[in-house]
């Protein structure tokens, strides 16, 4: 495969061609007839995942750096260039997004009943721009894909949503769009840094990890790319948007959202809070006060999650649960937690992007969404219970499904540097069986009352062929994740080791904010952290970020 690849030149134009095939499909679908719009839309968006699926074979596991790398002047006067690129962190998160835009379309086409070309239109667009999102390699053209996604996601929500659609869309773009402002002000200040210290204007990726900051630039730069990051995945106390916008959103919306939307914020961490930020993203208090957002996110969800009547909610605030562990995994700054959290991040994006899949499949049965409503489910729709089981006892993270990989991971990392959050954090994975497991009994396996629920219909053909791979990749990557471990490995060192090296530069250096990260299991020597401009006092001890609580 590697050599029918390499035969014609995939390497070269498939992280092209992945960006702008859903563009071209965008332009297909709005020229066809309405009624023929769905499946176009969906032959389209099937066969940019099968491109992408190339990537698997056409991708180095053994090197950390990006590949396919290959960039075009944009704007020269300003520096900024059309350059792409995949690395292990981004590989997986493509693949993610070109799968689930072509499952939530199939499974849209009892949902969707009018614009239809329109609203495909925009689903093609929205794989257009979150592709984008993981490929740049140009901080430029990433904020333009990054801002770019809020449109499509926009009109979606506040066109084919709920009753309260107008509410959750405003809510939604309000949110992500001022986090985003305070970002775009980080990235002009790194452009005119790296013109100022590197003489030359840019905004190229490789470019602006040589720029030379300050502590006291990182910390600032830090939080207002953080305050972006965490508003989209979303991070305790900024998820307030998140449970509208999966109610009040169309079933497709609702899993795009939760599958690959909420990964750019994560993915943010992993690829700009860490390796541009390194000494910042270690501090200490950043860490602490990271870890400690990720566990109460974890936590507070959870039982919010449990006490909430409509289904749907309740998996929408399950998301922020999950994310919990992502940001656990993440700020553990190890090996194991950083892998942890991406594979957490897969888990997620395939089981309750199901989840949100099974419930509009109901609702379009029953019309409804309180978990009261159903019961005795499994005795007419055996299928249907079938399929809703296997993905909630992944989502709970049971053993031998792709959930419980990626937080046993994540906590195994965070135990390593805290041991006591950690210990906190794994309280989640019995919350998560305490929301999740009820639900299901109610629904399907409590007596059959009403006869409502006695003519629900069981998974048809196609409601079938949506659930068997979302199903069969839950226990694929439960049973065999290496595969996945093995490609993002590199890169997950990569970032590991350059955030060490500048702690270690820190600590020996003059700079205003000193750093040591001690291996695990031995104690940092003693650093100062200085306040902003208070000179460098002699006595100040700060604990190291990986040092126990």
């Amino acid at each position: 495969m590697t050599a029918l690849l390499d035969s014609i030149g995939y390497s070269g134009w498939a992280l092209h061609a992945l960006i702008w095939l859903p563009v071209l499909g965008m332009g297909l679908v709005l020229a066809a007839e309405e009624s023929k719009a769905k499946t176009v839309a969906f032959w389209w968006s099937l066969g940019v995942f099968v491109l992408s699926v190339g990537l698997w074979w056409a991708f180095d596991p053994t090197v950390g750096g990006m590949q396919m790398e290959s960039t075009t002047p944009w704007i020269s006067t300003w520096g900024v260039n059309y350059s792409l690129g995949i690395d292990g962190i981004s590989l997986f998160m493509v693949m993610l997004t070109t799968f689930s835009t072509s499952i939530a379309i199939l499974g849209s086409f009892n949902y969707i009943k009018e614009r239809e070309r329109a609203f495909y239109a925009l689903m093609l667009l929205l794989e257009a721009a979150v592709v984008g999102v993981f490929v740049a390699t140009d901080v430029f053209l990433f904020y333009v894909f990054f801002e770019l996604t809020l449109v499509p996601m926009y009109f979606i929500v506040g066109i084919w949503g709920g009753e309260r659609r107008i509410y959750a869309a405003i809510k939604f773009f309000l949110y992500t769009a001022f986090g985003s402002l305070l970002m775009l002000v980080a990235i002009l200040y790194l452009f005119w840094k790296a013109k100022t210290m590197l003489g030359v204007a840019t905004f190229a990726y490789a470019d602006l990890l040589q720029v030379p900051l300050s502590g006291t630039e990182q910390l600032w730069l830090f939080s207002a790319f953080a305050l972006a990051f965490s508003v989209k995945v979303p991070v305790f106390p900024l998820h307030t948007w998140l449970p509208d916008a999966h109610v009040e959103a169309p079933t497709p919306g609702s899993v795009i959202l939760a599958a690959v939307l909420l990964k750019m914020g994560t993915y943010g961490f992993l690829r700009f809070l860490l390796p541009l930020f390194p000494v910042a993203a270690q501090h200490p208090t950043v860490v602490t006060t990271m870890l400690v957002l990720g566990v109460i996110g974890i936590l507070y969800t959870a039982w919010v999650a449990a006490v909430q009547p409509d289904a749907k909610k309740l998996v929408a605030y399950t998301s922020v649960a999950h994310m919990g562990f992502v940001v656990l995994g993440v700020f553990a700054l190890t090996v194991n937690g950083l892998q942890g959290g991406l594979v957490v991040m897969i888990s997620h994006g395939i089981s309750t992007g199901a989840l949100f899949l099974l419930l509009g499949m109901l609702y379009e049965r029953r019309h409804t969404r309180t978990i009261a409503d159903f019961g005795g489910i499994a005795r007419v729709a055996p299928w249907f219970a079938t399929a809703f089981v296997i993905t909630a006892l992944a989502s709970i993270g049971l053993p031998g499904t792709s959930g419980f990989v990626g937080e046993f991971l994540a906590l195994m990392g965070a135990f390593e540097t805290h041991p006591t959050l950690a210990f906190i954090a794994t309280l989640g994975v019995i919350f998560a069986a305490y929301y999740m497991l009820p639900m299901v009994q109610t629904v399907f396996f409590n007596k059959l009352e009403k006869d409502e629920n006695r003519q629900i219909e069981d998974l048809s053909g196609r409601e079938m062929a949506i659930m068997a791979p979302l199903c069969a990749l839950m226990i694929i990557i439960g049973w065999n994740p290496t595969p996945i471990l093995e490609r993002m490995e590199p890169s997950v060192r990569m970032v590991i080791e350059r955030v060490e090296d500048a702690g270690v530069q820190a600590a020996t250096s003059d700079d205003d904010l000193q750093v040591v990260v001690a291996p695990p299991g031995e104690v940092a020597p003693t650093v100062t952290s200085p306040t902003p401009g208070s000179g460098t006092p002699e006595d100040a001890d700060t604990p190291t970020a990986d040092g126990d609580e």
